[in-house]
């Protein structure tokens, strides 16, 4: 009986936020805020994130001279709250290989979590490394990235296969989604021993399809960005499922994705409306979920509990438009930074939400 309640609780919580009539939020957008100094360029931007002091961190898929496949390519950079360049941290780091999200916690470390290295560091203030999780494959053996397998490998507590991203709760906790071939979260302790894990690959609730991004509110509650199976699900401190939030709003007749044929329904679901491929939570009192998809390259604002208040974007090369939206910083209700695979770029937006 209690299962039949449960299974239905989530139905209908799923069902429930399924909206028709979604404001526009207007808003606008400076695709030139960052100023790179002569012979530096971004490449694809997956990460950025802002600190106390509004500093801009971004990692991004740069720095490579290698050949196409297999090359480098990851690059850390700092701005100041105009956009000047600062510096670069980690120049030729040994976990620097495909960038993936970087963070900055509540200290004002700045966590980078690199996707090809299977490596998350972080760095003080300063910029000097302080923490490692996770291993490389030795040049010294044959190397070769993990491969994915059915069903896949066990996974071993402090290795990760493809990691995503990074956050924290009150008490400095660490969570780590980890990622496109292990699909679970794991959890250490602030100073860094292992604790726990959770998630296994499907489609279940606690279960997971590319744990791709993270976010935590004031109450501890961890969010995961589910993108494979286009859900949030949201967690407590100690890995307990709560519930699931669906983004269901309707997709303009003439939007077109960035490149290739318009999904259909059968397209995997990474790529359908609403599959979260990054989220933020907003500080403060009355904290507000921000979630970005592929296609049709939109953000979506919504209450903690699923509600969607809001939707902005489209895809496309344009200021105001998006091309892979692969992680957000929300630094307060209106204000986002966005950083884009396809266009390499980060956008600053101004949101102008009941206007």
């Amino acid at each position: 009986m209690h299962g039949h309640l449960f299974f239905a609780f989530t139905f209908l919580a799923s069902a429930l936020f399924s909206q028709t009539d979604v404001p526009q939020i207007r808003f606008e957008a400076n695709a030139d805020f960052l100023k790179l100094p002569p012979n530096l360029y971004l490449g694809e931007v997956a990460g950025v994130a802002v600190n106390a002091q509004q500093h801009i961190f971004v990692f991004s898929r740069g720095n490579s001279t290698g050949p196409a496949y297999g090359a480098t390519a990851a690059q850390l950079l700092e701005f100041g709250p105009q956009g000047q360049f600062i510096r670069e941290i980690g120049k030729n780091l040994y976990a620097w290989s495909y960038a993936h999200a970087v963070k900055v916690d509540k200290n004002g470390n700045i966590w980078a979590i690199d996707k090809g290295s299977d490596m998350i560091v972080k760095f003080d203030p300063q910029g000097r490394v302080v923490m490692v999780f996770g291993r490389k494959k030795e040049a010294s053996d044959e190397a070769a990235p993990w491969t994915r397998i059915a069903p896949p490998r066990p996974a071993v507590n402090g290795q990760f296969r493809q990691p995503t991203d990074v956050t924290w709760d009150r008490d400095g906790n660490i969570f780590i989604s980890d990622g496109y071939i292990n699909s679970r979260v794991a959890k250490f302790d602030k100073d860094g021993h292992w604790i726990k894990q959770w998630g296994s690959a499907g489609s279940n609730p606690g279960q997971f399809n590319t744990p791709h991004s993270l976010a935590t509110d004031n109450d501890g509650n961890i969010y995961v960005g589910d993108r494979g199976n286009r859900r949030i699900q949201v967690f407590n401190t100690d890995g307990d499922y709560l519930r699931e939030i669906k983004i269901d709003v309707p997709v303009p007749d003439n939007a077109q994705p960035w490149m290739g044929e318009r999904p259909g329904p059968q397209a995997p679901l990474s790529m359908q409306s609403g599959a979260p491929w990054a989220i933020c939570i907003t500080p403060g009192k009355k904290q507000f979920l921000y979630a970005a998809d592929g296609f049709p390259g939109r953000i979506y604002k919504l209450s903690l509990n699923g509600e969607v208040l809001g939707v902005l974007g489209s895809s496309g090369h344009m200021p105001k438009e998006f091309g892979w939206i692969h992680e957000m910083a929300c630094p307060s209700e209106n204000e986002l930074y966005v950083a884009e695979i396809l266009n390499w770029r980060v956008q600053k937006l101004k949101l102008y939400p009941g206007k």
